[in-house]
């Protein structure tokens, strides 16, 4: 049971490292004359631009702004957060036998 706990606890920190993917991704956005052809700045677009996509489905853009990247902020957030709480829960039953 502690291996799933760490597995756990491996694939909440992969989260927030995508997490802090995604804020330098929408940071980014705010400068519309960077050049997308850079190498570092096409990895950071091509590891984020799938995820938000699927978000950017469903919430168009309103008045230009793109408010999709909060819903998907949301959602990476409940991920981590449920991830997390189950390896507490199975780390703390594994302790408890």
């Amino acid at each position: 049971m502690e291996i799933l706990a760490t597995l756990l606890q491996v694939l909440t920190q992969t989260l927030a490292i995508y997490s802090l993917l995604l804020i330098i991704r929408v940071l980014l956005s705010w400068f519309p004359n960077l050049d997308w052809s850079n190498p570092i700045l096409s990895t950071v677009g091509s590891i984020t631009d799938p995820y938000l996509n699927a978000f950017r489905g469903l919430i168009p853009p309103i008045g230009g702004m793109d408010f999709s990247p909060i819903l998907a902020f949301i959602a990476l957030n409940l991920m981590q957060s449920l991830l997390s709480t189950a390896a507490i829960s199975i780390f703390n039953s594994s302790i408890a036998y």
